[in-house]
């Protein structure tokens, strides 16, 4: 503010108007200058190979153009209002001028932030790689806070705010605050607990095990997460059931389990042997199951059928993958069924009287109606 007073008083001889209009042509001159100058800097720093510098200068553009105004601006005022002509622009000039400032400077760190998250993001990618978004989401969401929490600081104490004042109003609100906010803390919370912990990240699959909460992670806010349902319906979880639910990741299984059982007729109880040993052939053969564990056996006398149990571990871990193996093995089983002389399905035997029993209780079903 000293050097704009200074720049006042060397120019002081001359008209107000005449100062303005020369500040103005010499502020438009420098603008334009200045943004040829960083747009070229720009483009000669590419945002995936120099990271911060692109950053730096892509951020600095705007704020940088709005500072030169806002500096000819107290300027001009300073043209009609000298030093002493009127005390109230005399004393509230200083503390404006550096809260304008302070905005600026906010509004480049907060670009800057973006930016950066940006370019990280460009120069993951040139490598054929990927960022983890929801970590990125995470930082860029803390610096934000961090920015702005310390921009309200400068500012209440440019104003003259007393900021040890506030602190102590805040310890005896914040009681009341948190009773009437404990919904919003535990949300909050949870969602630090989320960004902390990455139980789950943006595009992963999660499930809630005793709701119907299931699908695929699309955004992780500070109060609740989007998760996209298996049928494209979209849910708001409040972040605070992370904190007191368990949580099935869907997408850092490395295995997925087929578990399934087989029924056959009691008739066909002579070729079980024969099955099991052939299913087991074809489940050791198979180059989509993991040879580590599995188990094709009869299990158990069912109350129609003979139980054949099956539990295998597929090393595809997408569904449709899954489910096409899964239907291999149980119709490439069925066939060996087939071909040992069974059959595949539970069957019911259902035993009528003799025919001419039949024919006697027809007989005498009219005589009992007389």
């Amino acid at each position: 503010m000293e050097a704009i007073e200074a720049l006042w008083a060397k120019g002081g001889s001359l008209s107000p108007w005449i100062f303005i209009a020369c500040l103005i042509v010499v502020l438009l001159v420098a603008t334009r200058i200045l943004h040829s100058v960083l747009n070229l800097l720009a483009r000669k720093s590419r945002p995936e190979k120099q990271v911060w510098r692109n950053a730096i200068l892509r951020s600095m553009t705007a704020p940088l153009n709005a500072f030169i105004w806002v500096t000819v601006l107290t300027l001009a005022v300073r043209g009609f209002y000298p030093l002493g002509a009127n005390q109230t622009i005399d004393t509230s000039m200083a503390p404006l001028y550096q809260v304008v400032c302070t905005m600026l400077v906010t509004w480049f760190l907060l670009r800057m932030v973006n930016n950066t998250r940006q370019n990280m993001q460009a120069e993951a990618g040139s490598r054929g790689g990927d960022i983890d978004q929801t970590a990125a989401e995470a930082i860029s969401k803390l610096a934000w806070v961090v920015i702005i929490a310390a921009a309200i600081l400068v500012v209440m104490q440019t104003l003259g705010l007393s900021i040890a004042g506030l602190l102590a109003f805040g310890g005896a609100a914040g009681i009341a605050v948190g009773f009437a906010a404990q919904n919003l803390v535990s949300n909050l919370f949870g969602g630090l607990t989320v960004f902390a912990s990455r139980i789950f990240k943006i595009g992963e699959y999660i499930i809630i095990p005793g709701t119907s909460l299931m699908g695929e992670v699309k955004h992780i806010g500070w109060r609740s997460t989007l998760v996209m349902g298996f049928d494209r319906k979209p849910f708001y979880i409040p972040n605070a059931l992370f904190n007191s639910s368990t949580i099935i990741n869907h997408s850092r299984m490395d295995r997925r389990c087929i578990e399934q059982t087989i029924h056959m007729r009691y008739q066909d109880i002579d070729k079980v042997e024969a099955v099991i040993r052939r299913g087991n052939e074809l489940i050791t053969e198979h180059s989509g199951i993991d040879q580590e564990f599995f188990v094709f056996r009869f299990d158990n006398y069912g109350e129609h059928s003979l139980e054949l149990f099956l539990y295998a571990f597929p090393l595809a871990t997408g569904y449709v993958d899954y489910m096409v193996l899964k239907e291999e093995l149980s119709l490439n089983i069925a066939r060996i069924i087939r071909e040992e002389g069974g059959v595949v399905m539970p069957v019911t035997n259902i035993h009528m009287p003799e025919a001419n029993q039949v024919t006697r209780i027809n007989q005498q079903a009219p005589a009992a109606a007389h």
